[in-house]
């Protein structure tokens, strides 16, 4: 089957369509419980482990489907993109999934564990200043010399339907899911989900920010698309502004987004480790907080989306 890079926002057989696309190269990631998590925040909770995906994040899925769906016409030239991380180790390693070179441009202050992995499955890195504008002209000027097909790392309805596919993954286990936290940066991963229980669930979807990169909740809320100024934020994976593409999915499909702060994702990072066992990144713990924060009941979905973070930092003695 021939297929066709989306013009508009997925419908659910494209979603479906990129489940299939994708899943002889990706995990089926796990999904864990606490009795104590649970008691902490008054709701039956379910965590997908896309912690545990290929690359250590969600973004394998949108970037395996992106690079599957244009493998004829950019397999020589290669493909390229800009990011903190996730996205530029996804597309490296999607990219080297059928020969093809991937150039990453990523900013200065990207963390050493990215950059590691970046280079580990292939990519080619461009460092740039630590700024939106700078990440899209350095990235410009890469695609004029190269040719290479740029892959953004959200605000593209491949990746979209891609990154939807994690919570159809959920959904196709828990039909019965009452809620759904799910982290949102540039909204790739939350457009995919709020459009994945569109068509496949019946939860309510909140969106998980931090207050100190609080753009998409700006923009949700004055439905009027702003972008993120001065981030400052643990989470360094939900730094990037609400895409153009994402933004109209979210508000037409999104129940609400929460704001959190640094203490609180601080301390969801630590109730994660030590009640589940899982070594997230501070991204994954914005769905833990908004999970204990949010007033609400019943049976909830938490995205874990990543798991990578510089593990150096931490000293047995």
């Amino acid at each position: 089957m021939t297929a066709h890079s989306l013009q508009k926002a997925p419908t659910g057989k494209d979603i479906m369509d990129a489940q299939s696309r994708i899943a002889s190269f990706i995990h089926k990631t796990p999904v864990f419980t606490s009795k104590a998590f649970d008691a902490m925040s008054n709701k039956s909770c379910l965590l997908k482990g896309e912690h545990l995906q290929k690359t250590g994040a969600f973004k394998a899925r949108g970037a395996m489907n992106a690079v599957l769906i244009h493998r004829d016409s950019a397999q020589v030239s290669g493909f390229i993109t800009h990011s903190s991380g996730n996205h530029g180790a996804a597309l490296s390693w999607a990219a080297e999934q059928i020969g093809a070179p991937a150039y990453i441009v990523m900013p200065s202050n990207a963390p050493q564990a990215k950059i590691d992995a970046v280079k580990e499955y292939g990519g080619l890195i461009t460092f740039c200043d630590p700024t939106l504008e700078a990440r899209e002209l350095t990235a410009a000027e890469l695609q004029r010399s190269t040719g290479a097909l740029f892959i953004h790392p959200y605000d593209n309805y491949d990746v979209i339907a891609g990154q939807a596919t994690a919570t159809l993954e959920l959904l196709q286990e828990h039909p019965d899911l009452e809620w759904l936290f799910i982290p949102v940066g540039g909204g790739g991963l939350l457009a995919g989900a709020s459009l994945a229980n569109y068509y496949f669930g019946k939860a309510k979807v909140v969106g998980c920010e931090p207050s100190n990169a609080d753009d998409a909740y700006k923009s949700f809320i004055s439905k009027t698309r702003v972008s993120v100024k001065t981030p400052n934020t643990i989470a360094d994976g939900l730094r990037t502004s609400l895409g153009v593409r994402n933004f109209p999915i979210i508000l037409d499909h999104v129940n609400d987004i929460i704001l959190l702060s640094e203490e609180e994702l601080e301390n969801a990072w630590h109730i994660c480790l030590s009640r589940t066992k899982q070594f997230i990144e501070p991204s994954a713990a914005s769905g833990i907080a908004a999970a204990l924060k949010h007033q609400s009941t019943g049976k909830a979905g938490i995205m874990l989306c990543g798991g990578n973070m510089n593990t150096s930092q931490f000293a047995l003695r």
